[in-house]
């Protein structure tokens, strides 16, 4: 480790938490949901939401992780808990169980705020423990995905922002990128989780 328990903001890679706790808590992610109010317009990267939508758990865990979406991320800590304060206090205590004990959440997205932060170790340990879940593996490596749109004739089509994904320099050295997430704003700067597979490992 490098740095590894220093207390950083963390950007998007916040969202691998978001993505695990919305899947262990609610199960059946073919349930339909109407995008909450709270969701439409948020700010920073997005999978332009609109008002009235109806979208299954599993689109919007694809909105969350491939185009990184804000406002998929605002909907979903509404519909797993209420609200995105109470999403947060989720996010915390699966923190602790985890033994990320330096991290601590206040966005389901990882729009900055001074009390958002993480280390290198814990967002090591959070990943460690989100890729033992074989839905979040599928979501995380996938490069693209079609999902449901706004209109029925429109799907969306979702490209993965993780650059490394199919990297050609990468593959010719047998290393295959399975995920996870990169993240940036101004303050945090460029964050990057990356897992991969080379010779079985």
């Amino acid at each position: 480790g490098y740095h590894a328990d220093d207390k950083l903001p963390m950007a998007s890679t916040t969202k691998i938490m978001t993505a695990i706790v919305t899947i262990e808590e609610m199960g059946d992610l073919t349930k339909i949901f109407e995008v909450p109010q709270e969701a439409v317009g948020v700010e920073g990267s997005s999978m332009y939401l609109r008002s009235g939508e109806k979208l299954t758990l599993l689109d919007y865990l694809y909105g969350l992780i491939l185009p990184s979406g804000n406002d998929s991320a605002v909907a979903l800590s509404i519909i797993v808990a209420g609200s995105e304060e109470k999403f947060a206090e989720l996010m915390n205590s699966y923190a602790q169980k985890i033994g990320a004990t330096n991290t601590h959440f206040v966005t389901a997205s990882g729009l900055h705020h001074k009390d958002h932060y993480t280390t290198g170790r814990d967002l090591a340990l959070i990943t460690n423990y989100a890729l033992n879940n074989k839905t979040f593996c599928e979501i995380v490596g996938s490069k693209t995905k079609t999902i449901k749109g706004s209109e029925e004739d429109k799907p969306r089509h979702l490209k993965n922002k993780q650059k490394l994904m199919g990297d050609e320099d990468l593959m010719s050295e047998g290393i295959t990128v399975t995920g996870v997430k990169s993240g940036f704003t101004p303050e945090a700067g460029r964050c990057l989780v990356t897992s991969a597979v080379k010779d079985g490992m």
